[in-house]
């Protein structure tokens, strides 16, 4: 029997045996899932009869299991990317592929020191917290407090336990963390707004730090970015989005899937400047009537009058 994944590491995985008090993942021949707790004595019910999770207990997940009415299910533990998108939510999710970015490109390593507003249902903060591991903290912020009750049950779900790492503070990031003084070395906004708690994010933020904004419009897009240009203690912003597709192979059948995982939001990354220092002015000009009259957002500080006045066509 391989040994279990120490608990001191926080993982939220386990290895060996199911067992009781465990989540599960039921996969039926037609892709459908089911995900629920292990109880000794308890049934799983479907339209396909039902199962003993006593049958469950005790087995090496990656089995495959038969209901009373002849169903066939595959049985695994769930992974984090599976149980973000099936957990129960008060707000929406952050998706897998996105969290994946967040994590890699926002450069969440161990140890360290991570301030996210607000929790939503809890998905990506338990990434975060994979992340960072049981020596990093992750200090989250929500204004509401459905959301937040739904977020601390999802993460203590898959951690099994109240994770260490983790504190979870109900009220306004632009508030509470001014008041606080914690430093950070990353700071995640998955929010309607924030741009209105930038100048906290960057009091907070070490130098060298990063700021990641997950916005889902155009609109939200612009303007965060343009605040940050404004802000002045930021390097210039990067912006992005990504999409996920899958593909279907069969033999000499291969082509892209029928559907595909395609805008859910869009991501945007700079790091904080030394105390005092500002970035290298921009010597790239700006499309014609980028900031014409039309446009009713922050303006960066440097820019040709002749710029502003300019429109389409102009």
């Amino acid at each position: 029997m391989s040994p279990d994944v120490p608990t001191e590491a926080w993982s939220g995985v386990h290895r060996g045996p199911l067992r009781e008090g465990e989540w599960v993942r039921l996969t039926d021949s037609k892709g459908r899932r089911h995900n629920f707790e292990l109880v000794a004595g308890k049934r799983f019910f479907s339209n396909k009869g039902h199962l003993e999770h006593d049958e469950l207990i005790g087995r090496d997940e990656g089995f495959t299991v038969t209901s009373s009415a002849g169903g066939e299910y595959l049985v695994f533990r769930p992974l984090l990317s599976e149980y973000a998108v099936s957990m129960p939510r008060g707000a929406a999710v952050v998706y897998p592929k996105d969290s994946a970015q967040i994590v890699a490109l926002a450069d969440i390593f161990p140890g360290a020191d991570v301030v996210e507003a607000g929790v939503g249902s809890g998905a990506l903060t338990c990434s975060l917290l994979r992340a960072v591991g049981p020596h990093g903290r992750v200090s989250s912020y929500e204004r509401r407090e459905e959301f937040a009750d739904v977020a601390r049950r999802n993460v203590t779900q898959f951690f099994g336990g109240d994770h260490p790492a983790w504190a979870l503070t109900l009220g306004d990031l632009a508030e509470e963390l001014p008041r606080s003084g914690e430093r950070a070395d990353r700071v995640i906004l998955d929010m309607l707004a924030p741009w209105e708690c930038l100048d906290a994010v960057a009091d907070a933020l070490r130098p060298g730090g990063i700021v990641c904004a997950y916005v889902a419009t155009t609109t939200q897009l612009s303007r965060f970015v343009e605040t940050v240009r404004v802000q002045g203690g930021f390097t210039e912003p990067a912006a992005w989005e990504s999409l996920v597709r899958d593909w279907h192979v069969e033999g000499l059948a291969v082509r892209p899937g029928h559907s595909m995982i395609g805008h859910t939001a869009f991501l945007v990354t700079a790091r904080r400047m030394a105390a005092g220092e500002r970035p290298p002015v921009k010597r790239r000009r700006p499309a014609p009537g980028a900031y014409g009259p039309d446009y009713a957002g922050p303006r960066p500080p440097d820019l040709p009058p002749q710029v502003a006045e300019e429109t389409p066509g102009g």
